[in-house]
């Protein structure tokens, strides 16, 4: 199918809250058939025998008005007394989950165990709490994210909240180790869309892993519309979460320079805080036009304003 001449549809990569944040400015400007939401599923797992999409949820949590902002996880106004119960009966619970959350976990487990994929449950959790933009995982393989530490290897949850991020990392392995490949549903996304955006989110776990993907990246590198992607880094610290302090461990700049070099090859445009124009030639010389606007959302109104500097970019 080829998109109608003069019609926007955007492709986005997301994961995390950054991600989310992104998202739900681009959802306020966009309708249903213009915007596509491709999601990391390399931090899912299984918990209490159910299984946990953290970055699926908190975009279609976000999208849906529930989220719990204070947090970045899980759902506002939430009880813990299933976990706690669990707890009781000796349980390990690391994991936390609230009750209504829960609910998400037990339905997504059911409809996978009666014989749909990953992105036909997705689509109908999403459209059940309101939510009428797509969101897709980035696939329906097994494509966990593997933390190798000076403490061992570790799934991406036992890194990241198990252990709250301490452990050193030495490298980082995508997809279990195993081929892992796109569905047809992003395939499809990325051919129909006129411009890809990479969220400002954690580059290393969550938009690389999309970018691990079996193909994608040369997808993208026959992608004819705009790239734009828009830096987690605002002068030298990340917003939220380990961005930095996993630049550093592995041997990048603790900038916006590092995120851009992740990206070399990728992308047309590369967005920066205005905290960051110190950077600009450096960046500029990796091959981006380099766009200089306020990054950091901390209201709706953030939000929207950002994803509005980006859809102009898409004219």
């Amino acid at each position: 199918m080829n998109t109608p001449r003069g019609k926007k549809m955007i492709t986005v990569f997301a994961g995390g809250v950054g991600g989310a944040k992104l998202v739900l400015g681009l959802a306020n400007l966009l309708n249903s058939e213009e915007l596509t939401v491709v999601v990391n599923t390399g931090d899912d797992e299984e918990f209490y025998g159910l299984h946990v999409s953290p970055d699926i949820d908190t975009v279609i949590y976000t999208l849906a008005g529930l989220s719990n902002e204070a947090t970045g996880w899980g759902i506002v106004d939430e009880s813990f007394r299933t976990l706690d119960r669990l707890s009781e009966y000796g349980m390990d619970t690391w994991f936390n989950l609230g009750d209504l959350d829960f609910a998400t976990h037990i339905t997504r487990s059911k409809l996978l165990r009666d014989g749909l994929n990953l992105t036909e449950v997705t689509d109908r959790l999403a459209k059940s709490v309101g939510v009428e933009h797509s969101i897709l995982p980035m696939s329906n393989d097994d494509a966990k994210t593997i933390v190798h530490t000076e403490a061992g290897k570790m799934s991406f949850q036992e890194y990241f909240v198990k252990n709250r991020c301490e452990p050193v990392v030495k490298s980082l392995e995508f997809g279990g180790g195993g081929v892992n490949f796109p569905s047809n549903e992003v395939s499809s996304a990325l051919k129909e869309s006129t411009a890809l955006i990479l969220s400002p989110s954690n580059p290393y776990l969550s938009i690389n892993p999309i970018l691990a993907l079996a193909g994608l990246r040369e997808d993208i590198n026959n992608f004819k519309g705009m790239k734009i992607a828009v830096s987690p880094i605002v002068g030298g610290k990340a917003l939220k979460g380990p961005a930095d302090k996993l630049l550093r461990e592995l041997g990048s700049d603790v900038s916006a320079l590092g995120v851009a070099q992740q990206y070399t090859g990728i992308c047309d445009v590369f967005v920066i805080d205005k905290q960051d124009t110190k950077l600009i030639g450096d960046i500029e010389d990796l091959g981006m036009n380099v766009v200089v606007t306020d990054t950091v959302m901390k209201s709706k109104r953030d939000k929207v304003t950002l994803a509005k500097v980006i859809l102009d970019l898409c004219e």
